[in-house]
């Protein structure tokens, strides 16, 4: 196995999806107790032709693209396999995709309305006339507001499910990752932490959207918001670039330092998962680990 290449993940539907620099694969836990494994080469997506963004600073938007369309479709065949069981046509099927795709935008909508548009309206209200601090407290809100959407989620069953995989998902990924075979014994000893984790960038996102944010000033309300939007792939950029440095090196102080507060926080994001989820996690991970060991000439991942 090569430590060098990173490997990353996501929790679906009752199953894991991993990503490797060039596959792409994912286990779900079938109705009927069976574990269902889909794989597939990234080498013709349509993210492979993006790769001019593959530069520091520039590459963490590629990264968001690339969980997004994955986590898409990871979504997607996660929902089929757990409807295997029944007897469903192309038109239900399409209303399927069709609904998770139009869950998936109208979630992206909602977030930039309650984690940009609502903490600098409330802050408007406000008589504070610095500028500097007004912007702070909308980074302060706006963190607020998602730790507290996080627990309230988190409080449903199908959710806290999905949270048992996002933990299961981080144990494979600890366990290739110390270099030790991906056995159950060795993935159960394992944190449900990872600095490299989806958690750790969205909460540095909005530690550093703080800063930058501070800096624009405080024009009127119909031009702020969309210029914090327009900065979001700039903070994002910095983001990915201090959680890829994290990522290698994970013992180190400046790590414990740098991703405290996203670290803290899979506390909440992540459960700890039972052996069945475990094994999905490591069945994924396994697949596409294998597919890399065939590949002769490694590519790092974005």
């Amino acid at each position: 196995m090569n430590q060098n290449l990173q490997y990353g993940g996501q929790a679906v539907i009752e199953g894991v999806m991993m990503r490797s620099p060039r596959y792409f694969a994912v286990a779900c836990r079938a109705p009927d107790g069976q574990i269902v494994l889909k794989l597939e080469d990234l080498a013709n997506s349509w993210l492979s032709r993006l790769r001019w963004l593959n530069r520091p600073f520039l590459r963490g938007t590629l990264a968001l693209l690339d969980a997004m369309a994955l986590g898409i479709r990871a979504l997607r065949f996660s929902a089929d396999v757990q409807l295997e069981d029944q007897v469903q046509t192309v038109q239900q099927k399409r209303i399927n995709d069709l609904a998770i795709g139009s869950t998936m935008i109208v979630g992206l909508l909602v977030g930039l309305g309650l984690f940009v548009a609502l903490p600098t309206t409330l802050t408007q209200l406000l008589p504070w006339k610095s500028p500097v601090l007004l912007n702070m407290l909308d980074g302060v809100i706006r963190i607020a507001l998602f730790l507290g959407y996080v627990l309230a989620v988190g409080q449903l069953k199908e959710i806290r499910r999905v949270f048992q995989y996002h933990g299961a998902e981080h144990k494979a990924i600890n366990t290739f990752e110390a270099g030790l075979p991906l056995t159950m014994e060795n993935a159960r000893q394992q944190s449900r932490i990872h600095p490299r984790c989806g958690t750790s960038f969205v909460m540095v996102v909005l530690i550093l959207a703080i800063f930058v944010f501070s800096l624009t000033g405080r024009p009127p309300i119909w031009i702020r918001i969309p210029l914090h939007i327009l900065l979001l792939p700039l903070v994002a950029g910095i983001a990915y670039e201090a959680i890829k440095l994290a990522g290698r090196y994970k013992g180190a102080w400046f790590t414990r330092w740098l991703l405290a507060p996203g670290l803290w926080s899979q506390y909440i994001t992540t459960r700890e998962p039972d052996e069945a989820q475990i094994e999905v996690a490591l069945r994924a991970l396994q697949a596409v680990v294998e597919e890399e060991s065939r590949t002769q000439e490694p590519v790092p991942v974005v």
